[in-house]
């Protein structure tokens, strides 16, 4: 007897609305992205196999850096995509319903939660600033600088080669304090500037350069909810911030808009 096995597709959610999208070009991602309508929002969904999602073989497909990055990046794009011209609360990466009365289930419990969420999203966009530094550039900025410093320059110009010796392991002690301290205000004076600027603030965990793939470490990771008709004045505060502290070894990277991740919780 031929038995043969069905793969039963699972509802992929993206992201949620209260208004149709009309941008959204689905063929473009070369999946059927289609809309749920329910409890009067849209849910931006596409069908995908349980070869591919179910626990046992999503937790496998996480392992594949290339599957990942595909997968993640159709995803953002859809949402981005969708918030063009309306405004989404988007759902971390596989968001998955086993079908689309599982999905109506959860708006009948979340409808008034997400559309609160949209209500305050509405009008706004989320922005990101990552500010990097190049600490031995930082470095010859404060040898120059620092009061401490000069003074035990001087003392190791003028000591004995055994006294100089000591003198320089406490001037690099003193140097790393001084860092340090210098990126802490640095950070912190950039992230208050931004504020202002901004109806929501959000400081993230710090990227190694392993995940940046950049030469100089991270000191600030940072996300902001602006008013849309306040972004040129941030951004105009970014590159002010860009202009003050070039000469220090500082190097700000300002993305967006982006899913406004930092700012809701979905898909827990």
């Amino acid at each position: 007897m031929n038995m043969e096995v069905t793969i039963k597709d699972l509802i992929y959610l993206y992201c949620v609305t209260n208004s149709l999208p009309h941008h959204l070009h689905t063929k473009d991602f070369g999946i059927g992205v289609y809309f749920i309508y329910h409890k009067g929002l849209y849910a931006v969904v596409s069908k995908v196999t349980e070869s591919e999602f179910n626990e046992e073989n999503l937790k496998n497909n996480l392992t594949n850096l290339e599957w990942i990055k595909t997968k993640v990046g159709i995803h953002e794009r859809i949402i981005e995509e969708v918030m063009r011209d309306i405004c989404v609360v988007p759902f971390k990466f596989a968001t998955l319903f086993n079908n689309e009365d599982n999905l109506k289930a959860m708006f009948e419990e979340h409808a008034e939660e997400l559309k609160t969420k949209l209500k305050h999203l509405e009008g706004k966009e989320e922005w990101g600033v990552k500010i990097y530094c190049d600490i031995e550039k930082l470095k010859e900025n404060l040898i120059q600088e620092d009061e401490a410093l000069l003074k035990i320059s001087k003392e190791i110009s003028a000591s004995s080669p055994g006294k100089a010796f000591f003198s320089k392991k406490k001037k690099e002690e003193l140097l790393n304090i001084a860092v340090n301290k210098k990126i802490n205000e640095y950070g912190q004076y950039s992230f208050d500037r931004l504020r202002e600027q901004s109806l929501k603030t959000r400081i993230n965990k710090l990227l190694p350069k392993e995940v940046t793939e950049r030469e100089n470490d991270m000191i600030l990771n940072s996300a902001f909810l602006v008013y849309k008709d306040k972004i040129s004045d941030f951004i105009s505060v970014v590159d002010i911030l860009k202009a003050q502290y070039k000469g220090r070894g500082l190097f700000f990277d300002c993305t967006g808009p982006w899913p406004p991740y930092n700012f809701v919780t979905t898909g827990d």
